[in-house]
C-alpha cells in the first residue's frame, strides 16, 4: 500500500509546493503589479503541466494506463483542492475573495494544464514505443517468434 500511495502523496505535495512558491513570489515581489502576477500564475501552470508530463512519462512505462491515470488523477485532485482552499491564505487572500469566476477559472486552468501535461508525456512515450502496453506486445511477439514451429503429425 505504501509503495503505491507514497509517490502519489509526494507528487501532490510537489504540485502544491509549486503553487505555494508562485503565490509567495507574486505576493512578496509583485504585490502591486497585476500583469506580473498573471505571468507568474501562467508560469506556475506551465510548470505543473511539465511536472505531470514527466510523471506520466515515467509512470506509464512501468504501470498499465488504469493505474497511472488513477494515481496522477488522485495527486492532481488533492493538490488542486489544497491550492484552491489553502493556497489563497498563503498570498493573503481567502478562497472566494475574487468571486466565483476567479474560483472556477482556477479549477479549469488547473485541470486543463494537468490533463494537457499528462497527455503530452503519455503521447511522447507512446510515440517512442516505450509505454507499458507496447512493451508487453513486444515481449509477446518476441516470445512467439522464439518458439520453434510445431510439427503436426497425421
Amino acid at each position: 500500500m505504501k509503495d503505491r500511495w507514497l509517490p502519489v502523496g509526494v507528487l501532490a505535495a510537489v504540485l502544491f509546493a509549486v503553487n505555494a512558491a508562485a503565490r509567495l513570489v507574486a505576493r512578496l515581489g509583485f504585490n502591486d503589479d497585476g500583469e506580473a502576477q498573471d505571468r507568474i500564475s501562467l508560469g506556475m501552470f506551465v510548470v505543473i503541466g511539465l511536472i505531470l508530463a514527466v510523471m506520466a512519462f515515467l509512470w506509464a512505462r512501468r504501470h498499465p494506463a488504469s493505474r497511472w491515470i488513477a494515481d496522477i488523477g488522485a495527486a492532481v485532485i488533492v493538490a488542486m483542492l489544497l491550492s484552491i482552499f489553502v493556497g489563497p491564505f498563503i498570498s493573503g487572500d481567502t478562497p472566494f475573495e475574487g468571486g466565483a469566476g476567479d474560483f472556477f477559472a482556477q479549477i479549469w486552468l488547473y485541470c486543463g494544464f494537468a490533463i494537457g501535461g499528462s497527455l503530452v508525456g503519455f503521447l511522447i512515450l507512446v510515440a517512442l514505443g516505450l509505454d507499458y502496453r507496447s512493451q508487453g506486445l513486444k515481449r509477446f511477439a518476441e516470445a512467439k517468434r522464439a518458439k520453434p514451429r510445431r510439427v503436426v503429425r497425421r
